[in-house]
């Protein structure tokens, strides 16, 4: 088995990102249907650049999970926490569902509570933020299912295909986040 399993959910849990999973990742962020949500549509990946984007994954302010279904071990995306900043208890969350597929089932929103269970209650954060494109509404609905609120907004940050959208920037507090997700914890 290549994934372990670090925060364990209902459907899904999280697992230190994997070598072995290189190629999937470059499939998924060479595919329009998925960089453009995300804003990197611009960007040419490459096996190096993949390469060195994992073996940054478990630098010091920086913490990659890879999202995997409870079911079958099948990966699915990944979930991050970057710019990870001690003094402040801050850290901007990063998440991506690889294929439309494993999309609105549900595994973004258990995952992104994992991952903020984790932050808050584990590695003391005090604050989560994160920064979504105004087209991808189905993204800011799941953030506001979890709990995040829009706290500013970028206009025509980002240009995708010929048009400049807004950058929305969402955050949530510890005190705002309620509930107990990862499955596996013993205290």
């Amino acid at each position: 088995m290549k994934y372990y399993k670090k925060l364990v959910g209902e459907k899904v849990y999280l697992s230190p990102v994997s070598e072995e999973d290189i190629e999937q990742y470059m499939k998924w962020m060479s595919d329009f249907n998925v960089t453009d949500y995300i804003g990197r549509s611009s960007s040419i990946v490459t096996l190096p650049g993949e390469k060195e984007w994992i073996a940054d994954a478990t630098s010091g302010n920086k913490i990659v999970f890879s999202i995997v279904k409870l079911e079958n071990d099948e990966l699915i995306g990944n979930i991050e926490l970057m710019h990870y900043k001690v003094s402040d208890g801050r850290a901007t969350l990063g998440i991506l569902i690889g294929s439309d597929d494993n999309r609105s089932k549900g595994y973004g929103t258990e995952s992104i509570n994992l991952l903020l269970d984790f932050a808050f209650n584990y590695m003391n954060l005090h604050s989560v933020e994160l920064s979504v494109l105004d087209t991808n509404a189905r993204a800011q609905r799941c953030y506001q299912k979890v709990g995040f609120k829009e706290v500013g907004r970028e206009r025509q940050a980002r240009y995708i295909n010929g048009k400049y959208h807004d950058e929305i920037d969402m955050d949530i507090l510890r005190e705002e986040f309620t509930g107990s997700f990862i499955k596996n914890k013993n205290i």
